[in-house]
């Protein structure tokens, strides 16, 4: 089993920035796609970004595209997410994830997923 740890997740104003990172361990992942979804109470889950495992491909959901950016550092065993120009909108519980490809990360259907970071941004 692999076990994917979030953490970066805080308060920030709108217009501010946040840097989350996944830590993986207990499989072999550095192959695996991995990325981030997110889900706020009364709303429905949404797929954040992903990143396939040379790190030379990704892909944005169309609400965080030009705001926020994926990268890995396979050598960590670590994905980060760097979100710039934060909305109120934003404000979710921020999952890790991973699988054998990126479609299934931005399908929300990835075998692996943490525990969720909170990231709360206020206007």
């Amino acid at each position: 089993q692999v076990q994917l740890v979030e953490s970066g997740g805080g308060l920030v104003q709108a217009g501010g920035s946040l840097r989350l990172s996944c830590a993986a361990s207990g499989g072999t992942t550095i192959d695996y796609a991995m990325g981030w979804f997110r889900q706020a109470p009364g709303k429905e889950r949404e797929f954040v970004a992903a990143i396939q495992w040379t790190g030379t491909i990704t892909y944005y959901g169309d609400s965080v595209k030009g705001r926020f950016t994926i990268a890995r550092d396979n050598a960590k065993n670590t994905v980060h997410l760097q979100m710039n120009s934060l909305k109120p909108e934003d404000t979710a519980v921020y999952y890790c994830a991973a699988d054998a490809t990126t479609t299934a990360i931005a399908r929300m259907t990835s075998r692996y997923w943490g525990q969720g970071t909170q990231v709360t941004v206020s206007s």
